[in-house]
């Protein structure tokens, strides 16, 4: 098995509406995001998954959160928790990279501080029904 795994960063704004404490009140971060790609066969070329395509795409999905207040955003139902960015950011990249296995998505508020999304079969198979229907 075979992983690839790039990086990037942004910089939003946000609050926890149903948290007590700190985080209720509005604050910024600067994210960092990890997105890994998985899988067991490599192309002609010797690559799992070019670094440079995988880079813009995930690059291209942090540019629309970059500088933003995630609240005022739907996709996070006005709670957008580390966890929910982690699991938006892996639907963008699927949608975007068609046929890759994307494996996780980390996403730092802090350097020690992170939430991950490792998608299962069942949400693998959501999102190749949504793109079918499409």
């Amino acid at each position: 098995m075979f992983e690839v795994r790039v990086e990037a960063e942004f910089a939003a704004a946000h609050f926890l509406s149903d948290y007590h404490g700190k985080c209720e009140h509005l604050h910024g971060h600067n994210y960092r995001v990890f997105a890994h790609v998985r899988g067991a066969d490599l192309d002609r070329g010797g690559m799992l998954c070019d670094f440079s395509v995988l880079k813009r795409a995930l690059r291209e999905v942090c540019a629309a959160l970059d500088h933003t207040n995630l609240n005022d955003l739907a996709c996070f139902a006005g709670n957008p928790s580390a966890e929910r960015i982690a699991f938006y950011i892996y639907t963008e990249l699927s949608r975007l990279l068609p046929g890759t296995a994307v494996a996780a998505v980390d996403v730092f508020e802090t350097p020690s501080n992170r939430a991950r999304f490792i998608p299962d079969e069942i949400a693998r198979s959501s999102l190749s029904t949504e793109r079918e229907n499409d």
